[in-house]
């Protein structure tokens, strides 16, 4: 599932430059990730680098955007055409 960023957010710009599916963007107030760019980071890395970086843990799972491991990969070959994911 994609990942969401919460009102926890001190908008410090840690997230945004680790998201290599550029799914992350400065909002008006705090950080939006789009969910249609998300991949858990899943073709890039073994986990997901917002979570890492974010220093109040402001990243999370979006149980509203739910996806296997398999739609995942799928949407980024969607993201990546012509490219091979990372062994993750």
């Amino acid at each position: 599932m994609a990942y969401k960023i919460t009102e926890e957010c001190i908008s410090c710009g840690a997230c945004e430059p680790e998201c290599k599916n550029e799914a992350i963007t400065e909002g008006e107030e705090i950080y939006i990730i789009d969910p249609d760019k998300c991949t858990e980071c899943i073709g890039w890395f073994e986990a997901s680098k917002c979570v890492e970086v974010c220093p109040v843990d402001a990243c999370v799972s979006d149980s509203n955007h739910k996806e296997t491991r398999e739609q995942l990969l799928n949407k980024w070959r969607k993201l990546h055409p012509g490219k091979t994911p990372a062994a993750t």
